[in-house]
């Protein structure tokens, strides 16, 4: 039977260790096709580069010679997935999976990864999508511990096949010297950040700013991710890309429009 082609991208760039680990994974299933930013593009959420040309180029990052299919983008994440289903791939991959990200991107973080954009971007073409993320933002964090998780949920989702308009915002605990408890499908939880600027001048007088802030959990519920995060499993929230507060739509309809 021919291998599945799975599409592997991230945010953290092309190098990141949580992408190289990824790879590594996603070889134990099937065809692997990398196409990845070529410096890192966290928090750009589903930007796409629209005034400026993107260039794209052949990489062998862990020196394969040429056993992995593996292609560096100078745009965002979405653009990479657009660039590799439009232009590189032959045919449609089976699965696209984004990670693995180098931070956590449950709750109110989903809208600004670019991890989990990049499967959106995957799931608005009707490619089946999962972002995966680690709660370790260390560049030297230990994916190795996630490997069985991972390929485990790739597995069941090639299996059993994503409910169509639904890409998977799966997050993984960061646990010193053990392994999750589990794994639980979750919601996203209720949060937000508490933001602020740090103000700074430079030298020539000029004034900067830092954002910087506080995650604020705004929810209590044992069904969330971060529920699930913090007691130590993994947590799956299916995540859709269509935007429609349909419980609103009737209220509104009452409006004297």
């Amino acid at each position: 039977m021919e291998k599945p082609l799975i599409l592997v991208t991230n945010d953290d760039g092309i190098t990141a260790p949580g992408l190289r680990a990824l790879i590594r994974f996603m070889s134990e299933i099937g065809e692997v096709v990398v196409v990845a930013p070529d410096s890192p593009q966290s928090g750009m959420g589903h930007a796409i580069t629209v005034d400026n040309t993107l260039y794209s180029s052949k990489a062998d990052i862990d020196q394969t010679d040429g056993a992995l299919v593996e292609y560096s983008c100078s745009g965002t994440p979405a653009d990479c997935v657009k660039l590799a289903l439009q232009e590189i791939l032959d045919r449609k991959p089976d699965i696209c999976i984004s990670g693995i990200n180098h931070g956590s991107n449950a709750s109110i973080n989903v809208i600004y990864s670019g991890t989990m954009s990049a499967a959106i971007e995957a799931g608005i073409e009707g490619v089946p999508a999962i972002g995966f993320s680690l709660c370790d933002y260390s560049w030297y964090a230990d994916f190795e511990s996630a490997k069985e998780a991972i390929i485990s949920i790739v597995n069941e989702a090639l299996k059993n096949k994503i409910p169509k308009g639904v890409v998977l915002n799966v997050n993984i605990p960061k646990i010193d010297q053990s392994l999750p408890k589990g794994i639980k499908i979750c919601r996203q939880a209720r949060a937000n950040w508490k933001e602020k600027f740090d103000k700074r001048t430079n030298p020539r007088g000029k004034e900067y700013y830092w954002l910087t802030g506080e995650f604020e959990l705004l929810d209590k519920g044992e069904d969330t991710d971060e529920w699930a995060l913090a007691n130590d499993y993994i947590s799956i929230v299916p995540t859709q890309f269509d935007l429609t507060a349909h419980h609103a739509i009737q209220e509104l309809n009452g409006w004297d429009l």
